[in-house]
């Protein structure tokens, strides 16, 4: 490898594919996408916009389900080789003690990051019928404590870091509004205690082409030697609605909220048939990522049409020489 990776761990049995022979992408799909197709169990409608990590001897996750009532929900799930899940059929019921937090109304997009001695769940929550980020922890995926909210509402696309950022826990998200948002940038905050949340920064604002509209966090930064590898969505406003695609940037190490490279070109668009046809067309989304520390090789899940969940491939050597030489900074 040519850059290093900190705070990773070796990855044995990382789901993987070779680059196709003459691929020319930076990232490439699974041949055998979809891995999780929208009616994987029996009340699910679409399992999309999904966390997986690595756990164990093999792999854990939390998975949006909208169910057949339409109603979106967290459910968590185990695998042993990353790519076949067994998912739970009843959604996860959160265990607290602040009675604020006790009433379940909706859940979505989680991400998943292990921080110190436990996975952190975030998640899009809603908290008087509006969107804000909902933390809950957990050891085993089975049992899950919730925490207050990090933010007022609107907000979504909440990522943690997987360390603290001096001494503090660290956090991107997307404030927002109420609808189908048309507009958002990806702002960085800070918590002492995974309760109060301060010291926000604008990390990076909407673009030009593929994300004019707007842009969100998508999987759990990756440290590496020239700063965090965050692969993020962009969206933009087509004249039959919006595209969403992803890319990636590299943040500073010490100071996340300053951008070191952006990438100009999308690495996922909507292309492939489950991409552009299903429930919502055109949605490319990714919500995690994981990386073999040893060869640097990364899976990254994504959602497909908001409506089933892909797998692709890429290494932190490829994504990495890909922004230094197709940078927007």
């Amino acid at each position: 490898m040519k850059y290093q990776i900190f705070g990773e761990k070796k990855v044995s049995n990382l789901p993987w594919q070779d680059r196709p022979e003459g691929c020319m992408d930076v990232v490439w799909r699974y041949k055998n996408n979809p891995i999780i197709n929208r009616d994987i169990i029996a009340c699910s409608n679409s399992v999309f916009n999904s966390a997986a990590v690595s756990f164990g001897d093999g792999f854990a996750g939390v998975f949006r389900v909208d169910n057949k009532a339409r109603n979106m929900e967290l459910h968590a799930g185990f695998s042993k080789d990353g790519i076949h899940w067994d998912i739970d059929e009843n959604r996860i019921e959160f265990e607290t003690d602040i009675e604020e937090m006790k009433e379940f109304i909706y859940g979505y997009d989680p991400r998943v990051t292990f921080i110190e001695d436990r996975y952190y769940l975030t998640w899009c929550n809603g908290y008087n019928s509006q969107p804000t980020i909902g933390i809950a922890w957990t050891y085993d995926f089975r049992t899950f404590h919730q925490l207050e909210n990090a933010f007022l509402p609107f907000n979504r696309n909440g990522v943690l870091f997987p360390r603290k950022i001096n001494g503090n826990f660290a956090m991107l998200s997307r404030p927002s509004d109420n609808g189908h948002t048309p507009f958002g940038d990806i702002f960085y905050s800070e918590s002492p205690d995974m309760t109060f949340w301060g010291k926000h920064r604008l990390v990076m604002e909407a673009e030009k082409g593929w994300q004019s509209t707007k842009i969100g966090a998508g999987s759990v930064p990756i440290e590496t030697s020239e700063g965090w590898l965050l692969f993020y969505h962009g969206v933009l406003t087509s004249c039959n609605g919006f595209v969403y695609s992803f890319s990636a940037a590299l943040l500073d190490r010490d100071e996340p909220w300053k951008p070191v490279y952006r990438a100009k070109d999308y690495l996922i668009s909507p292309q492939m048939q489950y991409e552009c046809v299903g429930d919502v067309p055109n949605v490319t989304f990714p919500c995690a990522s994981i990386v073999d520390a040893e060869t640097g090789r990364i899976a990254i899940y994504y959602g497909c049409a908001d409506t089933c969940t892909g797998l692709c491939f890429t290494t932190t050597d490829d994504v990495i020489d890909f922004l230094k030489s197709n940078s927007s900074l």
